[in-house]
């Protein structure tokens, strides 16, 4: 087989594939595309500062960092799931109640939060600048 034969089956596999997932994926961005539509600018966000004792001790929170992080240090009561983990988990993650996923800095967690509210936990906020965010300016640390 010379190389443009081999080119020539790789690229139709590729594409073959690509279109195929392409529309697979259609129902799934329909499906965040009018989620994204009808959410307030603010809708799924908290700020360390809101973190007052009565939020702190109603709330669960969730470390979506790496269970190595996890073990150095967290938010006293968080449990862990990985922020890759959130849909596999789900059912960890309670249909009501605020529930306050975090990492380092709100970055991976804020893509947790938006997979779990697309999938319906409308409970579900990412908590902005994450732990380092958390230690410095919370309302209320324990």
């Amino acid at each position: 087989m010379n190389n443009h034969s081999f080119k020539s089956i790789v690229f139709a596999a590729f594409f073959t594939l690509s279109s195929h997932s392409l529309l697979a994926d259609e129902s799934i961005v329909e499906q965040m595309n009018e989620y994204m539509s009808f959410q307030p600018y603010e809708s799924g966000i908290m700020v360390p500062q809101q973190i007052d004792k009565s939020v702190f001790e109603t709330a669960l929170f969730v470390d979506t960092r790496d269970a190595e992080q996890y073990a150095k240090e967290t938010i006293p009561g968080a449990i862990n799931i990985e922020w890759r983990e959130v849909l596999e988990r789900i059912d960890e993650v309670p249909e009501t109640g605020k529930v306050i996923l975090f990492c380092n800095t709100g970055s991976l967690s804020s893509q947790a939060t938006f997979a779990l509210r697309v999938a319906g936990r409308a409970n579900v906020v990412v908590l902005q600048t994450g732990i380092i965010g958390w230690k410095k300016d919370a309302a209320y640390k324990p």
